[in-house]
């Protein structure tokens, strides 16, 4: 129905304005009595055969929300009927930032993608707060960045602020340094101010009475050596493990006419080098840390590849788009014939 209806409607749109639309939707059908529960029965795989644990957390299945979708947690409660076992929000950043000029979201359909050039947009850190403490038993994870006017010189303070902040109302961190579309933000990803960023987060996460798991999200446009040493940083800063990957800035291959636009590209085109990153990670690691893969998931199949090549996790984004939530549930259930 998705697929056949819904989406060649939602299509029509501009993307961005159809993404608000859909949130507001969402959250009103989902005030109707017993829609919920309606949602909950079509979209959700219960069996304890899909219980993961990882990093030290239980997740009742392993396929999740990716960060990008839900940036400010205003509808994750109600995406969670859809059968997701974990919803990532953010990326946050301490300050409210409106993100780069529109237009800055571009489909291209006949590749099964997405351009986004967002540019961090988010009401800021506290407010997101507000809207996590009505939080009924989700599992959370919380996605940090720093503002764009934040020199990188001064980028650890903004993560702790972010860090801080979160702590109480997330049950995992995720240190987003891998966004193409904040000017110098990768910069970051290099070995020297990496280390020193990801150090000091787990310096501040010791001195909690419980520590909460930090992940790296990283790009898939890194090169072997760069990964090799993503490996040593993991080890050396004994951060929880690895998000892999975010989106990319190569153009390779593309054929819609919007491959001109400047953003992080996501979807079908990501599909064989985020798997091929998390299978790098987790051989060259000896399956050292856990690893969630995303990237180009718009099937089972998608998903049983990376599960296979070393995730321990799964997220969904630009295949939730384009497929349509009856993925969540044909993914679970394509792990449960594999027995995984």
């Amino acid at each position: 129905m998705y697929k056949l209806l819904i989406r060649p409607i939602l299509f029509w749109f501009d993307p961005e304005e159809v993404h608000y639309f859909s949130f507001s939707f969402i959250r009103f059908i989902s005030k109707i009595p017993f829609v919920p529960i309606i949602l909950k029965s079509i979209y959700e795989v219960k069996d304890a055969r899909l219980e993961r644990e990882v990093f030290g957390l239980k997740f009742k299945n392993p396929v999740g929300l990716a960060a990008g979708f839900d940036k400010d947690a205003k509808c994750y409660q109600e995406l969670s009927n859809f059968g997701f076992g974990f919803i990532e929000i953010g990326t946050l950043t301490p300050k409210p930032q409106g993100g780069n000029p529109k237009k800055r979201l571009f489909r291209l359909r006949p590749d099964g993608a997405i351009i986004n050039r967002m540019g961090f947009n988010n009401g800021g850190v506290d407010t997101a707060v507000l809207r996590l403490r009505k939080n009924k038993g989700v599992l959370i994870g919380g996605n940090i960045g720093k503002n764009k006017l934040t020199p990188n010189d001064n980028a650890v303070s903004d993560y702790l602020i972010c860090f801080e902040t979160l702590f109480d109302y997330v049950d995992y961190f995720v240190v987003n340094v891998s966004s193409p579309n904040t000017p110098n933000l990768r910069e970051l990803q290099d070995k020297k101010p990496l280390t020193e960023l990801l150090t000091k987060l787990e310096t501040r996460n010791s001195e909690h009475n419980t520590k909460k798991p930090i992940l790296l999200k990283i790009a898939p446009d890194l090169t072997d050596e760069q990964l090799l040493d993503i490996i040593d940083i993991i080890k050396e800063t004994k951060i929880a493990g690895v998000i892999a990957t975010n989106t990319t800035i190569s153009r390779v291959g593309l054929q819609s006419e919007n491959k001109i636009e400047t953003g992080g590209l996501s979807g079908k085109p990501l599909t064989k080098r985020s798997t091929e990153v998390i299978r790098f990670l987790s051989e060259k690691s000896n399956k050292a840390f856990p690893i969630i893969g995303v990237g180009g998931i718009h099937s089972p199949g998608d998903a049983l590849e990376k599960l296979e090549a070393g995730a321990s996790l799964i997220q969904l984004y630009t295949g939730f788009i384009y497929e349509g939530p009856k993925l969540v549930a044909d993914i679970n259930k394509a792990i449960l014939k594999k027995s995984y």
